[in-house]
């Protein structure tokens, strides 16, 4: 009978061991997809601060694009307004911050389109210096979502593998969305 107390207890010992182990493990894997998100939204800020600038030189020289301006100039403020809560990344949420970004992502595009038009303008320093900024920018947020998109996937492993997924379940972990490409991005390109 004491034998039997004591392997119980020993058992009882080591799945507790695991069971808290398993625990500080999602925990720890939950912070490094807060961790990850933090960057995307630093480098999607960083772009989002170089769209005034932008603009300003841009509207020194394009009087007449003020449409197109305006445009940049709303996506911007809608990209802003737009968050994701770190706690529970709910879907539409994820679904609305990444809208936001694309449509500020094609106001850009079609402002830097527009300005084809403007052969000073393409051969002003300050526009030169913002524009290499922001194409630096562009490649720091396909990093950082691609990083964000790899922590997510080993916190989802963790939370729906056996036997973790019981912790996962019992302790409220759930799964984190990934970045998708764009709807568009299965259209190949129309030449001029």
């Amino acid at each position: 009978m004491k034998k039997t107390g004591i392997i119980i207890a020993i058992v009882a010992g080591v799945v507790l061991l695991w069971g808290v182990g398993t625990y500080n493990g999602l925990v720890k894997k939950q912070e490094a997809v807060a961790k990850a998100w933090s960057q995307v939204e630093n480098v999607y800020q960083r772009r989002a601060d170089l769209v005034p600038n932008l603009v300003a030189v841009v509207k020194s020289y394009a009087e007449y694009e003020q449409g197109t301006l305006v445009a940049v100039t709303e996506a911007r403020a809608k990209a802003a307004a737009a968050t994701v809560n770190t706690e529970n990344f709910d879907e539409n949420e994820f679904a609305d911050f990444e809208s936001a970004q694309e449509a500020l992502g094609n106001s850009l595009s079609r402002l830097l389109v527009s300005v084809e038009n403007y052969p000073d303008l393409k051969a002003n320093e300050e526009f030169l210096a913002l524009q290499a900024q922001l194409s630096g920018c562009e490649n720091r947020i396909l990093t950082e979502r691609e990083r964000f998109n790899e922590t997510a996937k080993a916190y989802n492993q963790s939370v729906r593998r056996f036997p973790s997924n019981l912790i996962a379940k019992l302790f409220g972990f759930e799964k984190r969305p990934y970045f998708e490409a764009d709807n568009r991005a299965e259209k190949v390109p129309e030449t001029f």
